[in-house]
């Protein structure tokens, strides 16, 4: 907790809630022409995600009202040794926002599990590591793509399963 002359910076807490808010706007707006399964689902997903951003947002201006707390940024980059491994993070997470279109859903999503959980885990554990993401981006594929036939990116993998299948 960085702390300033007794209050709690607590600006950099906001920049998750508030882009989760704005994704989940922007997600309904995507859905109006979806069937109303989905609409549904999604409603009910998006309305509990803006609830407890909304609740976050007021907790948060009654802790600034009273003073307890300011919008002072420092958390962001606090503690600055782990400034690498979320700068790396990012890299990976803007990589596979990339690669999804050429790689497809499977293969980029190993891909980023993989290379996620080795950089935060500093490499350790490589064997379960690649395993579990192997488990997590092929049940992915058995759900999203095969189950519930999914418009996620193709690639190879699911081009070569389409065509044993």
């Amino acid at each position: 907790m960085n702390e300033i002359g007794g209050r709690k910076s607590i600006g950099g807490d906001f920049v998750i809630p508030v882009a989760a808010l704005v994704f989940t706007l922007y997600y309904f707006s995507t859905i109006i022409d979806s069937p109303w399964t989905a609409q549904v689902a999604a409603f009910f997903i998006g309305t509990i995600l803006i609830a407890l951003t909304v609740l976050f947002l007021v907790k948060s201006a009654i802790a600034i009202g009273r003073g307890e707390a300011d919008l002072g940024m420092s958390t962001l980059i606090a503690p600055t040794g782990l400034l690498a491994t979320r700068l790396g993070l990012l890299a990976i997470t803007v990589a596979y926002l990339v690669l999804i279109k050429w790689g497809g859903f499977t293969l980029t999503t190993f891909g980023f599990l993989l290379a996620a959980m080795l950089l935060l885990n500093r490499g350790q554990r490589g064997g379960f590591i690649t395993l579990f993401a192997l488990s997590i981006s092929l049940g992915g594929y058995l759900i999203f793509i095969l189950a519930f036939e999914t418009r996620f990116p193709r690639g190879p993998f699911e081009e070569l399963m389409q065509t044993v299948l």
